[in-house]
């Protein structure tokens, strides 16, 4: 009789974890596709770790940043105090990746290597992202590139 019991307990909370499984699948809440796994992750790297929209993201008067301009490139707040050869005064618009190829991307973001064979320009850290993350930045910035083409 106990076994009956247990079998039949067992058997209930199967089917209440199928069911489960099925209604967070068909609502949408469930696990993402990896795609979206890599772009949340960039997205982290892009805006907890790199801080990227520091110097890429235009500022108010408050020096608050401009949320719908978020990664779309700006004039810098800041000069060096010392001549920096190579400094750049404007950060470039990132969001989308524009005129870049993943690969060129990851090459970037692995290397600090341009698609044009230069290095970054001051004052641009020389970030050296394993190739996981460096894709996962890609991804997040190349899917901000709807978002950039309709502003």
């Amino acid at each position: 009789m106990t076994k009956r019991i247990v079998a039949g307990l067992s058997l209930l909370a199967a089917l209440l974890v199928v069911s489960a499984v099925s209604q967070t699948a068909k609502s949408g809440h469930g696990p993402k596709p990896v795609a979206n796994t890599n772009v949340a992750r960039g997205k982290y790297l892009v805006n907890d770790v790199g801080m990227c929209g520091d110097c890429h993201t235009p500022m108010d008067k408050k020096g608050q940043p401009i949320k719908a301009q978020h990664l779309q490139g700006t004039v810098l707040p800041f000069k060096p105090t010392v001549p920096i050869p190579g400094f750049m005064a404007v950060a470039p618009g990132i969001a989308g990746l524009p005129n870049w190829t993943e690969q060129q991307g990851i090459e970037f973001f692995t290397t600090g290597k341009k698609p044009d064979g230069s290095m970054a320009a001051p004052p641009m850290p020389e970030f050296r992202f394993n190739k996981t993350d460096a894709a996962a930045v890609v991804a997040y910035l190349k899917s901000l590139a709807t978002d950039a083409a309709g502003r």
